[in-house]
């Protein structure tokens, strides 16, 4: 990738976490970032310059939206790339999570990369660009108390495989990610010893990953190195998708 910064990402969920280390991942590499949260407070805190720029809006609005993608134009000339990184975690049981909590988390993680996803092909048509959409493990196996959040992510990889079906004649390129867990600030912070000694279990690579290396896979996959993949879900997990129970006793 060259340097000149005439192509630009955009980034939802960039103020914190992987979506900001992605954000930083991607202006290494010569892109025009364009940071979109919610949180107006976090974007304010960021260290920005003529080749990052924050945008505070709600992307499970379509009427938001519509003046994001407005305002983003106005920065900068063309869109190569959306990320589909902001979401939403609601930890419940199936009898006690409400409809009001199974609304909010399937508003913003699935319906959000929808929209977002539906606004920018016109711009990803001239382009040739692509769309990764963050998912998560929990999309690709089961776990307690993820009703509302598990079943979003599983929703999300299927968009990703009927986005990849229609665009593909248009050269836009659709792939997924699905991150294992991460030590995130915010899942260290509510993750007991138990939960981090389980997950070390269960993990072959026998730790958390990265918020780095979650970016890696993410800009892999948007980068020119991914040019013949598209409609693909990769887990960056550890290995831990993929062998199911029974590790932990295998390991005494």
């Amino acid at each position: 990738m060259n340097n000149s910064y005439t192509n630009l990402a955009i980034i939802t969920g960039a103020a914190r976490g992987i979506g900001l280390a992605t954000a930083n991942l991607f202006k290494e590499n010569g892109y025009k970032v364009a940071l979109v949260d919610i949180d107006g407070d976090e974007l304010n805190k960021l260290n920005t310059d003529e080749n990052m720029k924050s945008f505070c809006f709600d992307i499970s609005k379509s009427s938001h939206l519509d003046q994001l993608y407005v305002d983003i134009l106005k920065w900068h000339s063309n869109i190569n790339v959306l990320v589909n990184n902001a979401g939403v975690a609601d930890f419940g049981n199936i009898e006690d999570t409400s409809f009001e909590r199974w609304n909010k988390v399937i508003n913003t993680n699935l319906n959000g990369v929808f929209l977002c996803s539906q606004k920018v092909i016109p711009y990803l048509k001239i382009s040739k660009g692509n769309i990764i959409n963050i998912a998560s493990i929990s999309g690709l196996r089961a776990s307690t108390l993820r009703v509302a959040y598990g079943t979003s992510k599983a929703a999300v990889m299927q968009l990703t495989k009927q986005q990849a079906a229609e665009l593909g004649e248009f050269g836009i390129r659709v792939n997924c990610i699905a991150p294992g867990p991460v030590k995130t600030k915010l899942a260290m912070a509510v993750h007991t010893q138990d939960i981090v000694d389980a997950y070390h279990d269960a993990i072959p690579l026998n730790r958390y990953g990265t918020e780095i290396e979650i970016a890696n896979g993410i800009y892999f996959l948007a980068s020119d190195k991914a040019s013949y993949i598209t409609g693909q879900i990769l887990a960056v997990d550890g290995g831990f998708e993929s062998t199911g129970v029974g590790l932990p006793s295998l390991r005494k």
